[in-house]
């Protein structure tokens, strides 16, 4: 696929030694690098109580990363709106869009981002539970354009300030249900497949089956989220790669804890299960030297049918991280900014 974009989802991770200050300065850092490097988009996530990632609130860090940039498109991946208020995240994106025009991307998640005692701290007394998200959804779509909401109680109610563009919106999902609404309001919608492997395909044929044109987009368009460590070597990239390796089951066994190095990963003493498991998840990652890399991504896409891909790249050390992007912006020749 020779015309094949690539985006970046960074969730700002956090190594044993660092600090939390070091993560979003690496995000930082990392967003400006991969704008000169040619990516299309830089989206940053959103997570909760935990001691593995430092960003806990998108909007702030993308004013900062757009101040900091000047082309590339900066976003959420995602705000998870199941805890906000429609009308505030709305104000947020379009005083982004205010000041960074035809260059914010607002991506809405379903996902707590959280544990359940966190989440209900974030609704913080709300009693609009899950069943109410897609009216979540078009009451911030209609706040973003000033149209009508869906709850006619607020139909009084006018979003400022009042910036010229709309910001673009994605649904981002892992699920049939965040597909199927994204093709509901005729949305964007980014598959996470780096959380989800399994049935992904099907999911985005889905939602563009079902896809209903809207004032956002005219047809579906889709992209897919896909874990990728490259390095100049296959030993390289898998030696970096073991800190996740052992991240995943830390906080599959429930211990949230900031990223590993790889010298304490190889020396984990792992039962036979917890590196069957590991063999199994490293199936559904893109980890290798760069002509592996280039191939298989090639090949996964090509089988998604998406010109797009949303690259997540975690490691230990920080420079290994930023190889990584600079290796794939290379493999597939993206466009140099100065």
């Amino acid at each position: 696929m020779p015309d094949l974009k690539l985006s970046v989802v960074d969730q700002s991770p956090i190594r044993e030694g660092g600090t939390a200050a070091d993560a979003i300065h690496e995000t930082i850092a990392l967003a400006k690098a991969t704008e000169r490097w040619g990516y299309t988009r830089f989206w940053v996530a959103e997570h909760h109580s935990t001691s593995g990632f430092a960003g806990s609130s998108p909007e702030i860090l993308i004013s900062r990363i757009a101040a900091e940039t000047s082309s590339m498109r900066v976003g959420s991946g995602g705000v998870m709106l199941s805890h906000y208020s429609p009308l505030k995240v709305a104000e947020n994106f379009r005083i982004l869009e205010t000041m960074s025009p035809n260059r914010i991307d607002l991506g809405i998640g379903r996902a707590p981002g959280s544990d359940q005692l966190t989440a209900a701290a974030l609704a913080y007394g709300s009693q609009v539970g899950m069943a109410f998200f897609g009216t979540r959804v078009a009451d911030t779509l209609a706040f973003l354009t000033d149209t009508p909401p869906a709850t006619q109680a607020l139909a009084q109610v006018k979003a400022t300030p009042r910036p010229g563009t709309v910001p673009q919106v994605w649904m981002l999902g892992s699920s049939d249900q965040s597909a199927a609404l994204a093709a509901q309001f005729g949305l964007a919608f980014s598959y996470a497949h780096f959380i989800a492997p399994e049935g992904g395909r099907e999911i985005v044929e889905q939602y563009r089956t079902y896809f209903r044109p809207s004032r956002f987009y005219g047809v579906p368009k889709a992209s897919v989220g896909v874990f990728v460590l490259c390095a100049d070597t296959e030993q390289e990239a898998l030696h970096a790669a073991s800190s996740r390796d052992l991240w995943r089951l830390r906080f599959e066994q429930g211990r949230l804890g900031p990223y590993p190095s790889p010298e304490d990963s190889l020396a984990y003493p792992y039962t036979d299960e917890e590196r069957a498991m590991i063999n199994r998840r490293k199936t559904h990652s893109i980890i290798g030297a760069p002509e592996q890399v280039k191939q298989q991504l090639t090949e996964f896409a090509d089988s998604y049918g998406v010109g797009e891909l949303v690259i997540l790249t975690i490691c230990y050390d920080f420079k290994a991280r930023l190889r990584s992007y600079e290796l794939l912006s290379e493999l597939f020749e993206l466009p140099r900014r100065r």
